[in-house]
C-alpha cells in the first residue's frame, strides 16, 4: 500500500515537473523556428518566459519576417513588445513596405507604432491613397450669396511625417478655410458656379499639407449648392436695427417733450397761485390805504368803475366768440 502511494506521488511530481518544463521551455515554438530556418536558442525562449514576454508574440512575427526576407532580430521585437508596441502589426507593415518598395526601417516603424498611429494602415495608404470627404462648407461671395460646397480630398500617407504630423481633422479644417477664402474673394457667386475647379486649383496651391502626416494629391469639388442671400438678410437686419434706434430716439424726444410740458404746467399753476395770492392782498392794501389817507373815496369809485368796465368788455368779447363758433341754425319751413 505504501509502495502504491509512493509511486502515485512520484507520478504526480513527474507530471508537475513536465508541465513546468513545457511552460518555461516552449519546445513547439523552438521546433517551428528551426523548421523555418530561424536560429533561436532554448535559453532565449526561457529568458522570454522569465521576462514575462509571451514567446509566441515574438517568435511567430520573427518567422514571418524571416520568410519575407527582412533583417529583423529577436532583441528588436522583444524590446518593442516590452515598450508596449504591437509587434505583429509592425512586422506586417515592414513586409507591406518591403513588397511596395517603400523604404521603412524597423526603428521608424516601431516609432510610428509607439506614437499611437496604425503603421500598417499608413503603409497601405501610401500604396492606395485615401479619399477624405469634407463636411458641407458654407461660404459667401462678395455679392452676398451663400454657397454650400462639399469637397473630396485625396491624400497619401507621408511616412516621414507620421511621427509628429497633424491628422485628418487638420486637413479638413485647412481645406474648409481655403474654400471660404476662395469663394469670399469672388465678386459673383455665378463665377464659382461656372468654374468650380478654380477652387481646387487655388486651395491646392496653398500647400495645405505642410506639417501634416499626409500628402494631398487632389482636391475635387463634389457638390455646390446655392444657399441664402446673406447680403440681403444683413441689410434687412441693419434696416430693422436702424428703425428701432430711430423709434427709441423718437420715444426719448416724446418723453422729454411730455416732461417739459408737465414742467410748464407746474410753472403756470405756480404763477396762477401767486397771482391769486396777490389779488387776495389787493383789498387789504386798499383798506390800509383808505385808513392811512393815501387813497380817497373818489379814487376808490374810479377804480371800481374801471374794473366794472373791464369786466363788461370781457363778457361782451366772450359772448361774441361763442356766437361766431355756434353752428348755423336750420332753415325754418314756410
Amino acid at each position: 500500500m505504501v509502495e502504491l502511494i509512493g509511486s502515485g506521488f512520484f507520478i504526480v511530481l513527474i507530471i508537475i515537473a513536465a508541465m513546468l518544463f513545457f511552460h518555461f521551455v516552449p519546445l513547439g515554438l523552438w521546433i517551428s523556428a528551426l523548421a523555418a530556418d530561424v536560429r533561436i536558442s532554448i535559453v532565449t525562449l526561457i529568458g522570454m518566459r522569465m521576462r514575462r514576454v509571451p514567446p509566441g508574440k515574438i517568435i511567430l512575427p520573427l518567422i514571418k519576417a524571416n520568410k519575407a526576407g527582412l533583417d529583423v532580430w529577436v532583441n528588436q521585437l522583444e524590446a518593442h513588445y516590452l515598450a508596449g508596441g504591437n509587434v505583429d502589426k509592425v512586422v506586417d507593415a515592414l513586409i507591406a513596405a518591403h513588397r511596395a518598395q517603400i523604404p521603412l526601417p524597423f526603428e521608424r516603424s516601431a516609432a510610428i507604432d509607439l506614437a499611437g498611429r496604425d503603421v500598417l494602415e499608413a503603409v497601405q495608404m501610401s500604396v492606395n491613397p485615401k479619399v477624405i470627404e469634407t463636411p458641407i462648407v458654407s461660404a459667401v461671395a462678395k455679392n452676398g450669396i451663400e454657397l454650400k460646397i462639399k469637397a473630396r480630398v485625396t491624400v497619401r500617407a507621408n511616412i516621414d511625417r507620421l511621427v509628429g504630423g497633424a491628422g485628418e481633422p487638420t486637413i479638413i479644417a485647412r481645406v474648409g478655410e481655403g474654400i471660404v477664402t476662395t469663394v469670399g474673394s469672388s465678386e459673383m457667386h455665378t463665377d464659382v458656379l461656372a468654374n468650380p475647379d478654380d477652387i481646387s486649383k487655388t486651395v491646392l496651391g496653398k500647400g495645405l499639407d505642410a506639417g501634416t502626416a499626409f500628402e494631398i494629391l487632389s482636391i475635387d469639388i463634389a457638390d455646390v449648392d446655392v444657399g441664402r442671400n446673406i447680403g440681403a438678410e444683413l441689410q434687412t437686419d441693419q434696416a430693422e436695427a436702424d428703425k428701432r434706434i430711430a423709434q427709441a430716439k423718437a420715444e426719448e424726444r416724446r418723453a422729454m417733450a411730455v416732461a417739459k410740458e408737465q414742467e410748464m404746467k407746474a410753472y403756470t399753476q405756480e404763477m396762477e397761485a401767486k397771482v391769486v395770492e396777490a389779488q387776495a392782498e389787493v383789498p387789504h392794501a386798499m383798506a390800509e390805504a383808505l385808513r392811512e389817507g393815501k387813497l380817497g373815496v373818489m379814487d376808490y369809485y374810479n377804480l371800481n368803475n374801471i374794473q366794472s368796465d373791464t369786466d363788461m368788455r370781457n363778457a361782451i368779447s366772450r359772448a361774441g366768440s361763442k356766437t361766431e363758433n355756434a353752428a348755423p341754425a336750420a332753415p325754418t319751413a314756410k
